[in-house]
């Protein structure tokens, strides 16, 4: 049967299907999501995630997932950004189990109304006037989380944690670059997670803020500034509160006292992780003019000790999501290196 007319093809996207890893995704209209949008805000009106054992829950369900699926995701990112197990599970699921397991032993507290502290008229030491105050923490309702393709585990469940904890619903949207660990989490997630409150899509960078009109109760984002320019401003149209985790400027300083090898070693790690795909990746080096010379030196011995002497063949040296942004980043550089693109 073929999908009904449109009045506006722009505002189609892509959302993930349930079927099995590797087969490509199918394009679908906005109407689907506003579907997914219901069906998660009618389950939040029904309480169910009000309670701490539906958190505790999903949370542990999490944790399973994680734990259970360990290949398949090293697998997953393996072939989206050819990254190294060890760093896959230091990186990606190690980190991502931590958050979770650090709400599940906190959820209880967390929950609690917490006394308020009065002022009135005379001071914080002053009696309760009329009665005690409480500050009772409340969810907001349906989250919506973009993640990015640079971490697509870690940004996507991560941020997915802190809404679960919090008691609200979300809908999910990992990047589109990283094809097969979004196809990953969208066939697992309906395995484990609540099929009603949390729910996968996969939209275009260019359709987000289209989805974002849709209206969320909050909107986790994390990209590039002028991607997170624009969500701000469609999620400014319905008053949405958003969270944006955006890449910027991150120098390293090395001064005459540091141990050089020690900031080397260091210094080359958080550079080349993950091919230097990382919102807090070092962009550049200020070092003292005494200790120049020796910390190119102690930069170069370190990258020869962690990838070789050719990088392109190294298992542990990860590749750029794609051949768009290498092309981006060499136009960037300009004739100051030796490019090579590597197919994965």
């Amino acid at each position: 049967m073929s999908a009904p007319p449109s009045p506006s093809p722009g505002r189609w996207f892509k959302t993930l299907r349930r079927t099995r890893l590797g087969e490509p995704c199918l394009k679908t209209y906005p109407v689907e999501c506003k579907d997914l949008i219901t069906r998660a805000r009618t389950a939040f009106r029904t309480g169910r995630t009000l309670t701490e054992s539906f958190r505790l829950a999903q949370l542990e369900a999490m944790v399973q997932m994680l734990e259970e699926h360990q290949c398949d995701f090293v697998d997953a990112l393996g072939r989206d950004l050819h990254k190294p197990r060890f760093e896959t599970i230091v990186s990606e699921l190690i980190l991502v189990k931590n958050e979770a397991l650090y709400a599940v032993n906190n959820l209880r507290k967390w929950m609690q109304p917490q006394r308020a502290v009065l002022c009135f008229l005379f001071g914080r030491s002053s009696p309760p006037l009329l009665d005690e105050c409480q500050v009772v923490s409340e969810p907001l309702g349906l989250v919506f989380i973009m993640g990015s393709w640079c971490s697509p585990i870690q940004l996507c469940l991560v941020p997915l944690v802190g809404a679960i904890a919090a008691g609200n619903c979300a809908i999910i949207s990992p990047s589109e670059c990283s094809a097969h660990t979004a196809e990953l989490l969208h066939r697992l997630i309906p395995f484990y997670l609540d099929n009603e409150c949390f729910h996968v899509i996969l939209a275009g960078t260019n359709d987000l803020p289209e989805i974002v009109d849709l209206k969320f109760d909050h909107v986790f984002f994390t990209g590039s500034k002028e991607e997170g320019s624009r969500i701000a401003q469609a999620a400014s149209r319905t008053i949405t509160p958003v969270t944006l985790v955006l890449g910027s400027k991150n120098p390293c300083y090395v001064d005459e006292q540091c141990e050089i090898t020690t900031a080397a070693q260091r210094i080359a790690w958080a550079r080349f992780h993950n091919a230097g795909q990382s919102l807090v990746a070092p962009d550049y080096v200020l070092c003292h003019a005494d200790v120049k010379a020796r910390l190119v030196q102690a930069l170069k011995c370190c990258v020869m000790q962690f990838y070789g002497s050719d990088p392109a063949e190294s298992r542990s040296y990860g590749r750029m999501v794609n051949l768009e942004l290498f092309n981006r980043t060499k136009s960037c550089c300009g004739g100051l290196a030796r490019w090579l693109w590597v197919d994965k």
